[in-house]
């Protein structure tokens, strides 16, 4: 164990509980579902406001386009929120980035809003864990090291997205160039598990909708006329579900489409999500599906468009990676705690931030669960906790100029 210094014991003692829980309940009170443009833009301002205190600049930047296909096959163009960006000593010699994603999985219709304290200290409520308060914890240990000299040869950029619920489309090239020249990257997903597990390896993420289109004819007089959609599209889903592997994890989820009973189909868009655990696997499964699209073009006569990608790559545990891993688990035990990693399918913004060659823990945030449903809990205690131990790792990385 490494005895904190004067200036680490003074910066741990800033972060308040109430001051931060307190923040957790006006901004969870607020819904910011990923498609609620009202909500995202009274976070975003709220945001704002709150790491003004940083003194850097603080600016909200436009999504880029993204695209979605319909259930009809047609395809438009979605609008998302503005993302929050702060920018705090760009030409200090070392340079990281924090991110976090102000938005939910609960639309503004859910049924889920409220909060509710479900035992002393365990609050339930949409976002509380996943993530306000992680932003409240970033916010919390960025203001803590903030007080201590050594930390002014640290610059830093944070980045607090609108879209990483649905998969980061209309941010990815955001945090890519956010990313380029960063030491180390920290985010603020809730830990893994509720005794405070971090996230190690992370598989990757594709999405696809695959537009499927046959020719119809009448069910009964001319049947053989007809090239049904619908079919291909559940030959092509079974053939995907069929690559599933070690490693590679396959979820055809939903085809839209389908006729009346006496009509030959002619249109079908098959959802589908496929994990790799590895860039080989991913680029084995990219390559597979374009394989089975071609076959079923030609065995059904029908046509199909592929539309979409892998958005998140897999995450490896690299050397970096775990060096930074190893740093995180040292400041927890100078705290008292002790920190762990597990593997996980789940993905998030870490992915792409180390996609970009920068090592990143992305479970630095609450301690909670339930996340993605109406029991998603807060375990509030864990705000200063985890505050701490943000703060004490970047302090660390300030008095050492490296992980």
């Amino acid at each position: 164990m490494q005895p904190l210094s004067k200036s680490e014991h003074a910066a741990l003692e800033r972060p308040d509980h109430d001051r931060m829980l307190a923040q957790v309940q006006i901004w969870a009170g607020i819904n910011s579902g990923t498609g609620n443009l009202k909500g995202l833009g009274t976070t975003a301002s709220l945001l704002a406001d709150a790491f003004a205190s940083l003194h850097g600049e603080v600016e909200l930047v436009e999504p880029a386009p993204v695209e979605k296909v319909l259930a009809d096959g047609s395809i438009v163009e979605v609008a998302h929120g503005r993302h929050l960006v702060t920018t705090v000593r760009p030409n200090a010699p070392v340079q990281l980035l924090l991110t976090g994603h102000m938005d939910t999985v609960f639309a503004v219709d859910h049924p889920f809003q409220e909060q509710r304290w479900l035992d002393e200290g365990v609050l339930n409520g949409p976002g509380v864990a996943d993530m306000k308060g992680g932003i409240a914890v970033m916010l919390a240990a960025l203001s803590a090291a903030e007080t201590a000299p050594e930390f002014q040869n640290v610059g830093y950029q944070v980045m607090i997205n609108s879209d990483e619920e649905t998969g980061s489309a209309s941010s990815a090239e955001l945090i890519k160039q956010l990313a380029n020249g960063k030491l180390a990257a920290l985010t603020y997903e809730p830990s893994a598990l509720p005794d405070g597990t971090l996230a190690g390896a992370r598989a990757g993420s594709g999405n696809f909708s695959i537009i499927v289109t046959g020719r119809s004819a009448h069910a009964g007089r001319n049947p053989q006329e007809g090239r049904n959609a619908l079919l291909a599209a559940a030959d092509l889903a079974l053939r995907l579900k069929a690559l599933t592997r070690d490693g590679l994890s396959v979820n055809p989820a939903k085809i839209d489409g389908g006729s009346p009973n006496n009509v030959v189909p002619d249109h079908a868009v098959l959802r589908v999500n496929l994990r790799p655990h590895s860039p080989g696997l991913q680029d084995i499964a990219y390559n597979e599906i374009k394989r089975l699209v071609s076959i079923i073009e030609q065995e059904h006569e029908v046509s199909i468009h592929l539309h979409g990608h892998f958005n998140r790559p897999p995450k490896p545990l690299t050397p970096d990676a775990e060096k930074l891993f190893g740093l995180v688990k040292r400041c927890g035990e100078d705290l008292g705690l002790s920190i762990g990693w597990k593997s996980t399918g789940g993905v998030c913004d870490g992915n792409n931030i180390a996609a970009c060659g920068v090592p990143v823990v992305d479970t630095m945030g609450v301690r909670g669960g339930s996340i993605h449903s109406s029991d998603e809990f807060l375990i509030t205690e864990s705000l200063v906790e985890r505050a701490r131990l943000s703060a004490l790792t970047l302090l660390r990385i300030a008095q050492k100029g490296a992980i």
